[in-house]
């Protein structure tokens, strides 16, 4: 069907793939370009995103890293991330955020998951900055950065990517050994 299922979208951010669940989408967001808004971890996130100096409109797109299956390990739900305040006042219930983590299957929202490879490990999600344009096109598959190949390559170079702070036991194995989100 034309909404049925997952769709996979790849591109220079999720050269892996990412997932997006067509029939909880936004049928005007399906193709859209617009200002990324980056939080570095879910704490940022959560601290920062009812701000009113938040420098966000509805066609942004909310872009959250570290969150993947070494950056939170066990990829907790955190993927379905609310808009901020000021867009919800202005009457709007969707916006496209992408993220390297996972959310329940039956949550609302043109929300793109499991980019692989994750942020943690300096996949180029992690290269993403605020105010960078991302191009979606979901019939055609693809999530592209509109960055310079050679920039994105310099940031992922520089780039201090937040890693939970565990140094033993079981969780440091699950850590070492965890594959990536396209891997299962």
């Amino acid at each position: 069907t034309k909404n049925g299922g997952i769709k996979v979208l790849k591109g220079n951010i999720a050269p892996d793939g990412a997932i997006l669940k067509p029939s909880a989408a936004s049928e005007h967001l399906m193709q859209h370009k617009g200002k990324s808004v980056v939080f570095e971890s879910i704490e940022e996130f959560n601290s920062k995103i009812h701000d009113p100096l938040l420098d966000v409109d509805e066609n942004s797109i909310l872009v959250l890293k570290n969150c993947g299956p070494k950056g939170y390990p066990g990829m907790a739900e955190v993927g379905n991330m609310i808009l901020p305040q000021k867009i919800l006042k202005k009457g709007i219930r969707d916006m496209i955020r992408i993220s390297d983590a996972r959310m329940s299957g039956t949550a609302y929202g043109t929300v793109i998951l499991h980019t692989s490879p994750e942020a943690a490990i300096k996949g180029p999600l992690a290269a993403v900055q605020n105010g960078d344009e991302i191009q979606v096109d979901v019939k055609n598959g693809l999530m592209q950065l509109l960055v310079d190949d050679k920039v994105i390559e310099e940031r992922l170079k520089n780039y201090k990517p937040i890693l939970p702070d565990i140094k033993s036991g079981y969780q440091k194995m699950y850590i070492d050994h965890v594959m990536q989100a396209h891997e299962g």
